[in-house]
């Protein structure tokens, strides 16, 4: 399967959601359900470091690529998880081009970072291809740097220029809330920050995500140049699932009744 960074190159959609349960069941259920990627959720998500490992279990990287949001930039969050087999990294709260270049150099074995070297890890099949798996994972490995401070877009054109980012990644909500119009994603200042984020990106040859809050919204970031899309949680399809299943039971009572 050709990785997330390959069909990006390519100019491809890719699309991919939320997994905030730590739960490797729901991770089973939705790996299958015809993501490119699915992110596993360290920010904020339920699960901690034990449960990545079983979710990533329960995901064929043959059909779905898996992306781990850390809670911080430190090395050995991220050495962490890498290990145990993570294709990709997602870090939020980033701030300025020197944060960023700790997550690049935690990204990557010595001599380009500062990656522990432990040959027996589930990465590596345990040991039975390290040095297949340290000679591509530079090229392989997804970067993804959330942009949600008004820090970040201070420094945003510093940021889309540290070799190693691949995906400059928009949080709706975090955005908006530092620029003080929470959820008004169709404010000019939100449209005209989402445009300047693509432009330092674009300047930069790095790519462009976002966490839609609505699937139809796809077609006017798509225009925009956008083509890294997250949509929803499980934990977002549980609930809506319930809620409409239950709705409709009621309805149904209430015409038979």
């Amino acid at each position: 399967m050709d990785t997330i960074k390959q069909r990006l190159q390519r100019g491809e959609i890719v699309n991919g959601t939320f997994l905030s349960f730590g739960n490797a069941i729901t991770t089973e259920i939705v790996a299958n359900a015809g993501f490119d990627w699915l992110m596993i959720d360290l920010e904020h998500g339920m699960g901690s470091e034990a449960d990545v490992l079983r979710q990533l279990q329960c995901i064929n990287a043959e059909k779905v690529s898996s992306v781990i949001r850390v809670e911080s930039y430190q090395r050995q969050r991220i050495n962490r998880v890498l290990d145990f087999g993570a294709q990709g990294i997602m870090c939020p709260r980033i701030e300025n081009a020197a944060e960023v270049e700790q997550v690049v150099q935690a990204m990557r074995y010595p001599p380009e970072g500062r990656r522990g070297v432990a040959r027996l890890i589930r990465a590596s099949e345990y040991g039975s291809n390290f040095n297949e798996y340290r000679t591509r994972i530079a090229e392989d490995l997804l970067c993804v740097i959330q942009i949600e401070t008004l820090q970040a877009l201070e420094n945003i054109s510093q940021i889309a220029a540290v070799p190693g980012v691949d995906v400059l990644f928009i949080g709706p909500s975090d955005l908006s809330m530092a620029l003080g119009i929470f959820g008004e994603l169709q404010h000019p200042l939100f449209s005209e920050t989402v445009e300047r984020i693509i432009q330092a990106a674009r300047e930069a040859g790095k790519h462009v995500g976002i966490l839609l809050s609505d699937p139809l919204d796809q077609k006017k970031y798509y225009e925009k140049g956008i083509r890294f899309f997250a949509y929803g949680t499980d934990a977002y399809f549980l609930n809506q699932g319930a809620r409409q299943a239950a709705m409709s039971l009621r309805e149904l009572n209430g015409r038979s009744m």
